[in-house]
């Protein structure tokens, strides 16, 4: 093997948690004296951090393993590694569909990256699937962003949806301390990152699982305790989290975000249908009525704040006038964005094998009606924005116009600006808005906003 550095490459696939665990394992490889290259055909290790949450980002993998596989046949000290939730289903089996791979790993093993390849430069194959203890996040990630930055406060999920595969691929809810959380908030602060993303499966589930109850059976500690706990981390200038479960949100959370200057106006809470009988069979835990006054509740407490959420359509035996009570949901409530799926079967899950399964062309067609509705509604939404001087914070150039750099609003808006990224990354600017789309908006910089540094 020649002297220079093994060059290393990570896919990663589905969502903000997936993202956060390849942070950590790039971070484990530069460690091992891996160098990050940009084309996985040229890397001498190949990871895959796979997503099952739906069947066409499972097939994408096995795509891009079958041009991985073949790379091998000509270049047998190619590592080839699938990690994440795939992995995690899938285990042995993967294996031996693909038997060039060399580690199979689930999401509860992305911290044991180094121990698992020095298993395979052993000359091992590895399957690493068995539920662990989390390890704590001793890894320092190698982050994608120099501004803002995930921070994981709770692995796993106890809920049981009867369509997600979630609980199965990434295991049981384990918190990590609020000790551990503001340490690794306070040296993100300290390398001058500006926003944090607070991350959990099921963020509102933060804090059951560790020790001490109050008398009253009530957790000693949970989200909104973790907040006020983590708020005042210096250099840290917004804090955002996903994601929320409506079965566990309260007031005081909103209370909490009302009242603490850093934490961002935006709320993702996921409804998946707007009626009651598919939630019932979603076993989802509450109703659209609650729904309902989760968001009353918000706009009572925090008027301009923006909601954005997560739905299904198609799911097992949803008529027509079910779909439209959705349809009405989303009307009524008029969300700032809505992230869409049409409902796909997945292996282990309960509503897979039910027999009232809907044609893809009726998935299709309902998909396509949401999907225009949302439209519709987020850019009415987006109206109340115009003429109005958001404060952005400045993370990269404008992909479609390198004269522009972009950021996000507090209120998670992408918006889109003349100036300078050199000068400009990483900065609060103080933009008036000019434009207005559904999803983005485009402004003028009135100035650069002083950041107060403790």
């Amino acid at each position: 093997m020649s002297s220079s550095p093994r060059r290393y490459h990570i896919t990663t696939f589905g969502c903000q948690m997936n993202k956060a665990d390849s942070e950590r394992m790039a971070g484990i490889l530069d460690n091992m004296g891996f160098k990050w290259v940009e084309d996985p055909l040229a890397a001498d290790l190949v990871v895959y951090n796979t997503c099952t949450i739906r069947d066409n980002a499972e097939q994408k993998v096995y795509s891009y393993l079958g041009r991985q596989a073949k790379r091998k046949q000509e270049k047998p000290d190619l590592t080839l590694v699938v990690a994440g939730c795939v992995a995690q289903q899938e285990g042995e089996a993967l294996m031996r569909r693909v038997p060039e791979l060399d580690l199979v790993m689930g999401p509860q093993h992305a911290n044991r990256l180094q121990d698992l390849l020095d298993d395979v430069f052993a000359g091992n194959q590895v399957v690493a699937t068995e539920p662990i203890h989390i390890i704590e996040d001793i890894t320092k990630p190698r982050r994608d962003s120099r501004v803002t930055a995930w921070v994981n406060v709770i692995y796993g999920c106890n809920e049981r949806c009867s369509y997600c595969v979630v609980p199965n691929v990434r295991g049981i809810e384990q918190s990590r301390t609020p000790e551990a959380i503001r340490a690794e908030m306070e040296e993100l602060g300290r390398q001058g990152y500006k926003e944090v993303t607070l991350l959990g499966q099921n963020i509102d589930a933060y804090g059951r699982d560790l020790p001490g109850t109050k008398e009253d059976g009530r957790h000693l500690y949970n989200f909104t305790d973790l907040l006020y706990f983590v708020h005042d981390v210096p250099g840290i200038e917004r804090i955002r989290f996903a994601t929320s479960h409506p079965r566990y949100f309260t007031e005081r959370l909103i209370r909490a975000c009302r009242d603490l200057p850093k934490v961002c106006e935006h709320f993702h809470i996921p409804f998946q249908s707007g009626d009651n009988d598919v939630l019932k069979a979603m076993s989802r835990g509450y109703t659209q009525e609650k729904y309902r006054r989760i968001i009353d509740k918000i706009r009572e407490l925090m008027p301009d704040a923006a909601i954005s959420a997560d739905a299904i359509v198609g799911f097992p035996g949803e008529t027509e006038e079910q779909f439209e009570n959705t349809l009405k949901l989303v009307d009524d409530i008029g969300f700032d964005q809505l992230n869409t799926a049409a409902y796909s079967p997945r292996p282990g899950t309960p509503a897979a094998l039910w027999e009232n399964q809907l044609s893809e062309e009726v998935k299709s067609d309902r998909l396509q009606r949401l999907n225009h509705l949302v439209g519709v509604r987020a850019a009415e939404r987006s109206q109340r924005y115009g003429g109005r001087i958001e404060e952005v914070l400045v993370e990269d150039l404008n992909p479609k116009d390198p004269t522009q750099v972009m950021g996000r609003t507090r209120s998670n808006r992408l918006t889109f600006f003349t100036g300078d990224l050199d000068r400009l990354k990483g900065q609060l600017v103080k933009v008036k808005i000019t434009e207005v789309r559904a999803f983005s908006l485009t402004g003028e910089p009135l100035e650069v906003a002083q950041l107060v540094t403790a």
